[in-house]
This record gives structure tokens, C-alpha cells and sequence, in this order.
């Protein structure tokens, strides 16, 4: 069971590398999110927390699934109508932040604004997934990238609570 954890972890870590995402480009949306609320925070903090949420099994599920799909649409091996939708990447499909969700969820419902409000600006590397410049899918992977920020930058929050949070 440790070697095929082991193995879960890596394959995602090479996945995400394959599709152009490296670590240090979610740390950075980590320390867009959380920037303003603890003091003095570095992206090597950022990174580190990056890892943590990478660590869980659930994470690695939901990366595994969401990039084999995204490579799938890319080869033409969906069926349509659903080949279109996740090649198109349609507003109203839902699935793929439905699968982010389940990431968004691993460290509290703070991950749920966090994740809503990446998405929405979708800055460094979520834009650079998100602009269809290319013939790669990233349906699933941008929501996917920025649901381990929300979560990190969860993460941190719990880590580094507030004041009012201290003094309540």
C-alpha cells in the first residue's frame, strides 16, 4: 500500500509537470490569496503547503482523473456530445469545478471563496491554462490547480489565524 501511495504521488507530480504546471506556479496563486493576511508570508511557505495538499490521496485521485480526461478529449477518445463540451470547455458543463471541489473541500470551507475567487481572475498560471492558445485541453486542470491554492491557502489560514480569530 506505501509503494502504490508512493507511486499516486509521483505519477501526479509527473503529470502536472507534463501538462506545464510546475509547483512554484500554485505557490504563486497561494500567495495571491493570502498575501494580505499573513505578514511577512514567502513563496517557500507557499510552496510548502503546495506539497502538503499534494500529499493527500484525494488530491492525487482527483488530478489523475481530471488530466486523463483533459488527454482524452486532446486525442479524440470521448464520445460526443461530451468530446465537445470538454474540448470547448463550456461554461455550463460543471464537472470539472465539481471535481475541484473535492480538493477546495480537504482543509475547510474558507477553500470554497478562495477557489471562487481564483477562478474568477484566474492570474499567472490558471490564465495561461484557461486561454485555449493551443491544441491542449486544460478543461480539468485549470480548476484543478487552482482548487490545490484554495486548499493551501486554507491551509495557511488555519496555520496562521488572524487576530480577531485569537481573540474571539
Amino acid at each position: 500500500m506505501v509503494k502504490a501511495t508512493n507511486e499516486l504521488h509521483q505519477k501526479s507530480l509527473e503529470l502536472l509537470e507534463q501538462r506545464g504546471v510546475q509547483l512554484e506556479d500554485i505557490a504563486e496563486l497561494v500567495l495571491i490569496l493570502q498575501q494580505s493576511y499573513i505578514d511577512e508570508l514567502t513563496l517557500e511557505l507557499c510552496l510548502e503547503n503546495v506539497k502538503a495538499v499534494i500529499r493527500k490521496r484525494e488530491v492525487q485521485n482527483t488530478i489523475l482523473t481530471g488530466i486523463q480526461l483533459d488527454i482524452l478529449a486532446e486525442n479524440k477518445q470521448l464520445m460526443n456530445p461530451l468530446l465537445d463540451i470538454i474540448v470547448d470547455d463550456e461554461g455550463l458543463y460543471g464537472i470539472d469545478e465539481i471535481m475541484a471541489l473535492s480538493i477546495v473541500n480537504v482543509y475547510g470551507s474558507i477553500g470554497f471563496t478562495n477557489y471562487g475567487y481564483i477562478d474568477k481572475i484566474k492570474p499567472g498560471i490558471l490564465g495561461k491554462l484557461n486561454s485555449h492558445d493551443d491544441n491542449e485541453v486544460h478543461t480539468f486542470l485549470d480548476d484543478i490547480v487552482g482548487a490545490i491554492a484554495a486548499a493551501a491557502a486554507s491551509r495557511l489560514a488555519h496555520a496562521h489565524p488572524s487576530k480577531s480569530d485569537i481573540t474571539q
